[in-house]
């Protein structure tokens, strides 16, 4: 209670939203959204960050890093430095767009077979458990490989028909439990609409497990990409980690000695990897006043 309430006192004094400062007391959340700062302001700035385009491939193929190169080059004379820059665009875009979509259709669908329950929820839940059974990695690469329309929005769109379900049951049981609280059955009473009770009196209190949902999303939708694109079914004409990771496999870095071409694009995957993470760790303690610190 104590940790809530210096949360409030302090959220007046500095004009921040309440719930940023609860994130922003978080030691681990603090970290990660400092992490994730960094990666967005280099996601933005690399046109004017990276010393070459990512395509130019006018230098020597396979170099070691040095003062012109920091990290090399590929083994078609591309700069190993200004991909990975790029790369970090492709990511925060595939897991912004396709975490949003996964989330919303996940949060639509259970939402609708929780509250409205009867058949809606039988022929809901039908198709959220068959979507839970099928393997995901089998359906992601046999819709990447096949589909006539190759791009990012490929991407992205695979990733999301792929993903939602596992948000929507844990949606619909969270809106079991709450449609059942005493002032849901108030405005029901009262007359309000359907879509007011769920806007009005379900959806606040369902807030973190929606943003905790949405961060898995993103997790997901990141590695989903960086995998298609290392097994050589993302688009081509992108760069991306994945991408670097699959050429640099391609073009044998590691009989080459190019370590940094091969660790790099690894190391800001997993590093936009923890700052998520640590994020969630935040996110948790808006939801539980017992996690949050002082």
């Amino acid at each position: 209670m104590s940790a809530e309430l210096s949360a409030v006192q302090a959220s007046r004094a500095s004009r921040l939203p309440g719930w940023f400062v609860i994130l922003w007391r978080n030691r681990k959340c603090r970290i990660g959204l400092i992490m994730l700062a960094a990666f967005t302001l280099v996601a933005v700035l690399a046109p004017w960050l990276s010393p070459y385009a990512p395509r130019d491939d006018s230098f020597s193929a396979s170099e070691t890093p040095s003062a012109a190169h920091w990290l090399g080059t590929t083994a078609r004379g591309e700069d190993v430095f200004s991909q990975l820059l790029y790369g970090a665009r492709t990511s925060l875009i595939v897991g912004l767009a396709a975490g949003t979509l996964s989330t919303v259709v996940g949060l639509v669908i259970g939402l609708t077979a929780g509250y409205v329950r009867g058949v809606v929820d039988e022929v809901l839940s039908f198709f959220i458990n068959l979507a839970l059974v099928v393997p995901v990695l089998p359906l992601m690469v046999t819709l990447a490989a096949y589909s006539p329309v190759k791009g990012l929005w490929l991407i992205i769109m695979v990733i999301s028909v792929t993903g939602w379900a596992y948000g929507a049951r844990i949606k619909r049981a969270q809106i079991i439990t709450l449609r059942t609280r005493d002032y849901v059955t108030a405005a029901k009473f009262a007359g309000d609409s359907t879509a007011r009770i769920i806007a009005r009196e379900i959806l606040p209190n369902m807030t973190s497990l929606v943003v905790v949902g949405f961060m898995g999303a993103c997790l997901g939708a990141i590695g989903g990409e960086a995998g298609l694109a290392f097994l050589g079914l993302g688009d081509p004409a992108t760069t991306s980690w994945g991408t670097m990771l699959n050429q640099a496999n391609s073009g044998g870095a590691m009989l080459t000695g190019q370590w940094a071409w091969l660790v790099a694009p690894g190391v800001a995957f997993a590093g936009l990897m923890i700052a998520l993470t640590l994020i969630n760790f935040g996110v948790d303690a808006l939801s539980n006043p017992h996690l949050r610190e002082d």
